[in-house]
C-alpha cells in the first residue's frame, strides 16, 4: 500500500486499526507513541506538510516548495487516521542527536532560479507555514517574513528565512516538548532579483537541548507550550447558562403547561358526549382540542413509507456514532499527541453502527406494513453513503488538481470503500434481516378508516415552514454558542478538549428537539391536521439547515479563509454536516412525537 508513491504501513488495514483504537489509543501518550533515547542516539525530524496559515485544510507536501531536500526521498509509515488528516511525513537532513547542541550546522546549498524564488515569494505573501514532527511532537514556523508599510512611498518586502532554531526539552530519557524559532534570526530578502539571475542560498539551523521537570507532555500548563496557532477555548459558562435556560423553559413548558392542557383535554372528552358538547362553548377549546376528531386518521401511514424509515434508520445510527465518539473522548481515548484518531475512529464506528441503521429502517418498516424490504435496505444504506461519496468526489478531485496532501491516494481509497463493502454494507443487510424478522404489526390504539378525513384549512402559524422555522431556531440557538468553537476546532487552528461540555451540550440538542417536537406535533393535532408523519421529521430536522446557514456566516464573518480548494471542502463538508444533523435530530424529533401521540391516544376512552 502506498501513499503518494511511497509505502503506508500494514497499520492501515482496517482489523489492526480497530485493535489499534480499542486497546490502544486510551493509554497516555508518554507511554505509548514515545521513544525512549539514550545520550548522543540519532532523532529523527520528519517534515511533513506546508501550507496557507488562513486555509488549514490547504496542504501541500514540504518537499514541493524549493528546499532542502535529500535525493532519495524516504516517506515515514503513516496510520489510516494520519493519511486522511493530509499528513505525508518524509525523513529530513536535519541530523539531530539526543541531549546534545549543535550551533549553526550548515543544511545545504542551494541555488535557486527565478521561477523557484517566485515560487517561494507566492507561499510567504500567503502565509505557508510549515509542520515537521520530532517523536510524534509537531513543530511548526513561518516559511519567510513579509512586511507592508507606508501608503507613499510604499514598501514590500518579502523574506525567507534560512536559519532554523531547534529548542527541544527532555526528561530523563523522554523528549517533552519541542519548538522551533526564528527569533534571533535575520531573513533573506528574496525582492530585487532579475529573471535570468540565480540566488545562492546557505541553509542552517541549530539545536538546544534543555531539562525540564516535567514528567508527561499532558502535563505542560495550556498556553506554556509556545504553540504556533492560538489557544483560546475556555469552558464559556455563558454559553452553558443560556442553553441551560433554553432546556429548563422549553421541558417546563411541555410537562407543566401541554399536559395541564392535556388534562383538562383529556378529563373533558372521557365524558360522556353530551356533557362534552353541553360544557364546551368557546372557540379556545375547540380550536385547540381538535385533536380527538382525527383519532381515525392519526395512524394513517404516510406516503413515502421506505424513504421515511431509510431516515429514521440512518438518523439513528449517526445518533449512535456521535455518542460513542464523544464517549471514547471523556475516556480519555483520542488527546492532541495521537494523528488521526478521531478520523480512525469515526471510520470504524460508521462501519460497525451500519448495523442499528438497517435494523431501525427494516424493523419499523415492516411494522407499517412496507413490502419491498429489499429496496428499503439498499435505499437506506445508499441515504447517505451516496451524497457523502458524490461530494467527496468533487472535494478530492479539486484536492488531486492542485497538487494537496489532503487528496488521498488511490490504495487509500481502495482500503475504504473495502472496509465499506465488507463491513458496512453487510452490516446493513444483517441488520435488516434481523430487524424484518423480529418486527411485530404495527400497534395502534386507534382504528383507521379506509377514508381519509378532510383536513380543514389553518392558518399560517402552522404550515410546515413556520414550524420548520421554529422547531429548526430552538434548537440551534441552544447549541449556536458552543457551534462556533466546534467550527474553530474543525476548519481553524483550535485543539478541542472540553469533551464533557460537548457532551452536555449534546444532550441538550437532543432535549429541546425532542420538546420542541412534542410541542409542535400537539399544535398541530389540536388543528385536525393529521399529517404529522413527516412534518414531525421536518420540524425539527431542519436545525441542520441552520447549522448550514451559520457555516456560511463563519466562513464570511468569523474566518479568513479563502481560495477554490478550502472553499469547496468547507462548502461540501458543511452541507454534509447540516444533512447529518437532519438526520440525528429528525429522528429524534420522529419518534418523540410518536411516543406522545400513542400516549395522548391510549389515554383516550373511544367506542
Amino acid at each position: 500500500m502506498t501513499v503518494l508513491g511511497h509505502p503506508v504501513s500494514w497499520r492501515c488495514r482496517w482489523l489492526p486499526v480497530l485493535l489499534l483504537l480499542l486497546l490502544g489509543t486510551g493509554r497516555d501518550p508518554v507511554v505509548e507513541g514515545v521513544t525512549h533515547y539514550k545520550a548522543g542516539d540519532p532523532v529523527i525530524l520528519y517534515v511533513n506538510k506546508v501550507g496557507p496559515y488562513h486555509n488549514p485544510q490547504e496542504t501541500y507536501h514540504y518537499y514541493q516548495l524549493p528546499v532542502c531536500c535529500p535525493e532519495k526521498i524516504r516517506h515515514k509509515s503513516l496510520s489510516l487516521g494520519e493519511v486522511l488528516d493530509g499528513d505525508r511525513m518524509a525523513e529530513s537532513l536535519y541530523e539531530i542527536r539526543f541531549r546534545e547542541n549543535v550551533e549553526k550546522r550548515i543544511l545545504c546549498h542551494m541555488q535557486l532560479s527565478s521561477a523557484q524564488v517566485e515560487q517561494l515569494r507566492q507561499a510567504i505573501e500567503e502565509l505557508y507555514y510549515f509542520e515537521f514532527v520530532v517523536d510524534d511532537l509537531p513543530i511548526r514556523g513561518f516559511v519567510g517574513y513579509m512586511e507592508e508599510s507606508g501608503f507613499l512611498p510604499h514598501s514590500h518586502k518579502i523574506g525567507l528565512w534560512t536559519h532554523l532554531d531547534f529548542h527541544l526539552e527532555f526528561h530523563g530519557d523522554r523528549i517533552i516538548f519541542a519548538n522551533v524559532s526564528v527569533r534571533d534570526v535575520k531573513p533573506h530578502s528574496l525582492d530585487g532579483l532579475r529573471p535570468d539571475e540565480f540566488l545562492g542560498l546557505t541553509h542552517t539551523y541549530s539545536v538546544r537541548w534543555s531539562e525540564t521537570s516535567v514528567e508527561r507532555r499532558s502535563d505542560r500548563r495550556r498556553g506554556d507550550d509556545g504553540g504556533f496557532f492560538p489557544r483560546t477555548l475556555e469552558i464559556h459558562w455563558l454559553s452553558i447558562i443560556n442553553s441551560m435556560v433554553l432546556v429548563f423553559l422549553l421541558v417546563g413548558f411541555v410537562a407543566v403547561i401541554l399536559m395541564r392542557v392535556l388534562r383538562n383535554d383529556l378529563a373533558r372528552y372521557n365524558l360522556d358526549e353530551e356533557t362534552t358538547s353541553g360544557g364546551s362553548g368557546d372557540d379556545f377549546d375547540q380550536g385547540d382540542n381538535g385533536w380527538k376528531i382525527i383519532h381515525t386518521d392519526v395512524f394513517r401511514f404516510p406516503p413515502y413509507r421506505g424513504l421515511l424509515c431509510a431516515v429514521l434508520g440512518v438518523g439513528a445510527q449517526f445518533l449512535a456514532l456521535g455518542t460513542g465518539i464523544i464517549v471514547m473522548a471523556l475516556l480519555g481515548m483520542f488527546n492532541v499527541h495521537r494523528h488521526g484518531a478521531i478520523n480512525s475512529a469515526a471510520i470504524l464506528l460508521y462501519a460497525l453502527t451500519c448495523c442499528i441503521s438497517g435494523y431501525v429502517s427494516s424493523h419499523f418498516y415492516r411494522q407499517i406494513g412496507g413490502e419491498r424490504w429489499v429496496w428499503n435496505i439498499i435505499l437506506t444504506t445508499s441515504l447517505f453513503s451516496v451524497p457523502f461519496f458524490l461530494t467527496w468526489s468533487v472535494v478530492n478531485s479539486v484536492h488531486w488538481a492542485n497538487g494537496s496532501t489532503q487528496a488521498l491516494p488511490a490504495t487509500t481509497i481502495l482500503l475504504l470503500l473495502t472496509v465499506w463493502l465488507l463491513v458496512g454494507f453487510p452490516l446493513t443487510v444483517i441488520g435488516g434481516i434481523f430487524g424484518k424478522n423480529n418486527a411485530s404489526p404495527f400497534d395502534a390504539p386507534c382504528r383507521t378508516k379506509n377514508i381519509a378525513r378532510e383536513i380543514p384549512p389553518q392558518p399560517w402559524y402552522k404550515s410546515t415552514l413556520v414550524h420548520m422555522t421554529v422547531g429548526g431556531f430552538l434548537p440551534f440557538s441552544a447549541i449556536s454558542v458552543e457551534l462556533y468553537y466546534i467550527f474553530a476546532t474543525v476548519w481553524g487552528r483550535e485543539q478541542y478538549t472540553l469533551y464533557g461540555i460537548l457532551f452536555f451540550v449534546f444532550a441538550i440538542l437532543l432535549s429541546v428537539g425532542a420538546c420542541i417536537s412534542i410541542a409542535l406535533t400537539y399544535f398541530q393535532l389540536s388543528g385536525e391536521d393529521y399529517r404529522w408523519w413527516w412534518r414531525s421529521v421536518l420540524s425539527v430536522g431542519s436545525t441542520g439547515l441552520f447549522i448550514f446557514f451559520y457555516s456560511v456566516f463563519y466562513y464570511a464573518r468569523r474566518s479568513n479563509m479563502s481560495g477554490v480548494v478550502q472553499t469547496v471542502e468547507f462548502f461540501g463538508y458543511s452541507l454534509l454536516t447540516g444533512y447529518v444533523f437532519f438526520l440525528m435530530l429528525g429522528t429524534i424529533s420522529f419518534f418523540s412525537s410518536l411516543k406522545f401521540i400513542r400516549y395522548i391516544y391510549v389515554n383516550l376512552k373511544m367506542d
